[in-house]
């Protein structure tokens, strides 16, 4: 008699998946947290290029999910995808770990040697960035809807808590690689402080690859159907040139301003053709949850365009215009300017239980507010979080804003983000039918991505001349900023209140349909396609 592995719960399964989706974002947000003023300082960009570079690469890095999510549904399998992208990504922050001149790379150079620039390389570096997480991040994400997959009641509060991985991830490399990059730069020189502090993001997704085979076995029996098959080669190597490929693409993209434009409004064509083409083809009783998709993907591209100001405009913000003592409590605190963004982490990871608490209390008692209506109290929150920074120039000195002007405005900001962005992801699992989870996945973080570039734009509006170096005159150009945002966000609270008897009457009738709706015979994954 053969042996069976006993049953694997929930919630091992949950947290393999949550230790490596941590370590994955503590080496992008580490990144992250550093790279438009490494672009502005150690490669010389004025702050509008380094907005829209940083905002090319993040539009990029969440676009490329969308076929990610494709590829993990039905070629290479949801598991082995992760890994390859979680592998890939380890790799591109490798390369930003090495210096230029141990390559000898210099600006200056004559003929085709001209093309080995450090800004090249860094452009290098960030497609495959973008490569990486194009094949992981939707597949993890998707790895956690399976998990779930039919429990309504915990699925808000799963996403909730995933969330807050990526954010205590991100709250521990936002604080360290600004403090290594100083550091070693006061030591060693700001060649060796920068690069070493992006080498410390590849060491921790190594770090996770590790943790993650010794726990992989809770996920066995969690994935797509071609985890459970052996690597298909002749599947497989079209996917590893179209991707080594696509990382020469990506950089061409990243020095390319028109080109970059092109491709995200390009990108915004073809996310409102996908919800139309599966809306259209699909079953009557999935339409109503695809509109409903749709409506909140659309409220989601703008939260994105709030949300992209944490390593533009507000990032450069803090470079200028806060004062960075800090008392906490009886200590005097120093920030780093770029770890003011690690708030919004240390935020969240606050917040996260709180809402998984009052989640669970109100679904028990069967109060739980829509995802249309938390979206509308996320936009309150932002719109409040933004006008924090008008108020707190009220009371600047000489042109500086206190630090607990930064402490209470990414306060309301993640709280709004943590309604909007936190539950994006259980919104696709909520009203998106299995089949399509993966893509689908994907087709949300294309919308994201096309936010992240216009966010990049928005950010632009606040740019500082060089012949401005008071803090009092820069001041009054970021606050006119922020408060235009505020009223943004009140605009998409009318906006979002407006629309929430549709979205009331679209989540009901996808739930009535789904609840009578007698399930499709199972197929294999390679019987059905749901791409355009």
């Amino acid at each position: 008699m053969a042996i069976q592995n006993p049953p694997v719960s929930q919630t091992r399964s949950f947290v393999t998946v949550f230790v490596i989706e941590l370590w994955e974002r503590f080496g992008f947000y580490g990144m992250q947290v550093l790279m438009v003023t490494f672009l502005m300082k150690k490669l010389g960009f004025i702050d509008t290029k380094a907005n829209l570079v940083w905002g090319a690469a993040a539009a990029l890095i969440y676009a490329t999910p969308a076929i990610g999510g494709w590829i993990g549904d039905k070629l290479l399998g949801t598991r082995r995808t992760m890994l390859i992208g979680a592998s890939v990504l380890a790799v591109g922050y490798g390369i930003l770990w090495i210096p230029p001149e141990a390559l000898g790379l210099v600006d200056g150079r004559a003929g085709i040697m001209a093309l080995l620039t450090p800004a090249n390389l860094t452009y290098f570096a960030l497609g495959v960035i973008v490569i990486g997480n194009g094949f992981f991040k939707p597949n993890a994400g998707n790895l956690v809807r399976k998990i779930y997959e039919g429990d309504d009641a915990k699925i808000d509060s799963a996403f909730t808590i995933y969330y807050m991985s990526v954010n205590i991830g991100s709250m521990i490399s936002m604080t360290l690689t600004p403090w290594i990059r100083d550091h070693l730069t006061a030591r060693y020189g700001d060649s060796i402080g920068w690069h070493t502090a992006f080498g410390c993001c590849a060491v921790g997704l190594v770090v996770g690859l590790i943790i993650y085979f010794f726990m992989r076995r809770a996920l066995r029996h969690i994935g797509s159907p071609a985890d459970d098959l052996p690597m298909n080669m002749r599947r497989a190597l079209p996917v590893f040139g179209a991707a080594f490929l696509m990382v020469f693409v990506v950089a061409f993209i990243l020095q390319n301003e028109l080109v970059a434009k092109i491709c995200v409004y390009a990108a915004a064509v073809v996310i409102l053709g996908v919800f139309t083409h599966l809306i259209r083809s699909s079953q009557p009783s999935e339409r109503a949850g695809l509109i409903a998709a749709l409506v909140l993907t659309v409220q989601t591209i703008f939260f994105f365009i709030f949300y992209s100001q944490m390593a533009t405009s507000l990032n450069l913000f803090a470079q200028r215009n806060v004062d960075l003592s800090f008392n906490l409590l009886g200590w005097h605190l120093t920030w780093i300017p770029e770890q003011y963004q690690n708030l919004n982490a240390i935020w969240i990871v606050i917040l996260s239980p709180v809402l998984v608490f009052i989640y669970n209390t109100m679904g028990r008692s069967g109060k739980n507010p829509s995802i249309a209506l938390k979206f509308a109290f996320g936009f309150a929150a932002v719109a409040i979080g933004f006008f924090m920074y008008g108020l707190g120039a009220h009371a600047a000195v000489n042109g500086q804003v206190s630090s607990w002007t930064m402490v209470w405005g990414y306060g309301w900001y993640s709280l709004g983000e943590m309604l909007v962005s936190g539950l994006g992801l259980a919104m696709i699992a909520r009203y998106v039918p299995e089949r399509m989870g993966g893509f689908m996945m994907g087709a949300y973080y294309v919308a994201v991505g096309l936010s992240q570039y216009l966010g990049s734009i928005v950010a632009n509006i606040a740019h500082i001349p060089d012949n401005i170096t008071d803090p009092v005159q820069s001041l009054t150009i970021y606050v006119s900023l922020f408060n235009k945002l505020g009223f943004v966000g009140i605009a998409c609270v009318v906006i979002a209140l407006v629309m929430l008897p549709l979205m009331n009457k679209l989540s009901a009738s996808h739930s009535d349909q789904a609840n009578n709706h007698t399930p499709l015979p199972a197929v294999r994954s390679e019987e059905f396609d749901s791409s355009p």
